[in-house]
């Protein structure tokens, strides 16, 4: 065998798996503070998530207001804070909308800060620099950039994510982009600690440098997601390659729509805390959740499906089990 020795994973300053979580809610649109305190505990005792982004997209950000967002942080906070990194999305498309929340996610006890690329004004890249550095500058916490052209309509150049890694509170960026080469260009000339934000790209963004995820498919498969990271930074390849098939199902059926939509009907489906989804998104439709039941059954992943929405999950079967086939 050449080389004895595997190479040290990357520093990861989040943690390496991450699960952007969800915003659990009532029947009538009404944040489930409770609910979302006994997700963030499940997807970290039984998901083996190291953290959570709160109010990222996933967390329907675009539809909670600020008093909502500053109330569910405290809430996942209490529940999880002392053994799990916590990261509050504070991105907008107005930079003194930011600042604020930023500060408002200091105060809260926020572990770190996620902040979106501006989406629909489309901001030049010298005004990107500016938004990001300000919020960087507004408070003590680090920061992680989230790249995702397809969503906000104008990518961090490469160029800028290089003169925004010079800032010392801009520690990673949550890749979205897509682009393998561009992400490897920044990573031989920055410090950033990248972050894979598109599940199906977990595994290919490993091999090029990333330290770890932020991922949707966490809620559900979170614990193989880890064991995909022990196996590839223990070089474990093949392992890890037979993680990565075996959730590609997963990945498909999360994000056959927004994976807030789909993500939400499998924690239904569950009996774990999801609830609806706010306008103007819309639940999953009973088509939907049927092709999603044969998306999880040929990844192997089962759980309580038989429990009514918002049922309470017996301590006995709270994790989501997994069928051993294919499973190291």
């Amino acid at each position: 065998m050449v080389g004895s020795t595997p190479p040290k994973a990357p520093e990861a300053p989040f943690g390496q798996m991450l699960t952007a979580m969800v915003t659990p809610m009532h029947d009538n649109g009404d944040v489930d503070y409770d609910g979302a305190a006994r997700l963030a505990t499940y997807l970290v005792d039984e998901q083996r998530n190291d953290g959570l982004v709160i109010s990222g997209t996933t967390g329907e950000s675009p539809t909670t207001s600020d008093a909502e967002k500053d109330q569910l942080l405290r809430a996942v906070l209490d529940a999880v804070g002392d053994r799990a990194t916590i990261i509050a999305g504070v991105g907008t498309n107005d930079t003194r909308h930011s600042v604020r929340l930023a500060q408002a996610a200091e105060r809260a006890g926020a572990h770190g800060l996620l902040t979106v690329t501006p989406y629909y004004n489309k901001p030049p890249q010298e005004g990107l620099l500016r938004h990001f550095t300000t919020i960087a500058d507004a408070t003590d916490l680090p920061v992680l950039l989230y790249d995702i052209p397809h969503r906000t309509g104008t990518p961090i150049a490469s160029e800028t994510l290089v003169r925004l890694a010079e800032h010392p509170r801009i520690v990673a960026n949550k890749d979205a982009k897509e682009d393998l080469g561009a992400s490897s260009w920044v990573m031989e000339r920055t410090d950033l600690a990248y972050y894979c934000g598109t599940d199906m790209l977990n595994l290919p963004l490993l091999s090029v440098g990333a330290v770890g995820f932020v991922s949707v498919v966490g809620h559900i498969v979170g614990a193989d997601l880890h064991d995909l990271l022990d196996a590839h930074h223990s070089g474990d390849v093949a392992r890890a390659l037979a993680i990565h098939r075996r959730l590609t199902p997963v990945y498909t059926g999360i994000f056959r729509t927004q994976g807030v939509i789909t993500t939400k009907a499998v924690l239904n489906m569950f009996g774990l805390p999801g609830g609806s989804v706010r306008t103007p998104l819309a639940d999953a439709s009973n088509e939907l959740q049927a092709l999603l039941r044969e998306d999880l059954a040929a990844a192997g992943v089962k759980g309580p499906i038989g429990l009514a929405p918002h049922q309470a999950v017996p301590a006995s079967v709270v994790g989501v089990e997994r069928l051993t086939e294919g499973s190291a």
